[in-house]
């Protein structure tokens, strides 16, 4: 099975959580904290970094890595590397979803998360309040099972 790596980026302001909802593909409408692919020759930051130019026109600060999902989707295994971020510059326009809210912890269910993303949701929801570059889990491990037949589905 072909391996995908990405980098997330979950983006905090006070008690809230930045959350986009996917606008192309068969994951379309879905809810995921912003990333992307890692290019060949970049670390998980400078991608993070790129990513967050292209899809939001954001510049963020990157603090200490929450998490690494690891997720078996039907057609690829994702590997995903979260880090706790703030804005710096720019204005979160989105260019490629179709939507973003602020969440607090309270609110994070209330949007139908991609599979991967819930373990962060989770582990957002479940530990104490952190910041960027502050007391955070610190590179959590996460394994999520494999989809039911009804998330498998586009």
């Amino acid at each position: 099975m072909k391996t995908i790596q990405v980098v997330a980026a979950v983006i905090q302001e006070g008690n809230r959580f930045f959350a986009t909802q996917r606008g192309y593909g068969p994951w379309k409408d879905s809810w995921e904290f912003p990333g992307g692919k890692i290019e060949a020759g970049e670390t998980p930051e400078a991608a993070l970094a790129r990513e967050m130019l292209e899809e939001l026109d954001t510049v963020v600060s990157i603090g200490q890595k929450l998490a690494q999902v690891e997720y078996d989707y039907p057609d690829f295994h994702l590997s995903m590397g979260c880090y706790l971020c703030r804005v710096l510059t720019g204005s979160l326009e989105l260019r490629e979803h179709e939507s973003a809210r602020w969440l607090s912890r309270e609110e994070l269910d209330s949007v139908a998360w991609l599979p991967a993303d819930q373990m962060v949701v989770r582990l957002l929801q479940e530990n104490a309040p952190f910041t960027a570059g502050g007391n955070c889990p610190g590179g959590e491990q996460l394994h999520t099972p494999n989809p039911s037949p009804q998330e498998s589905a586009p």
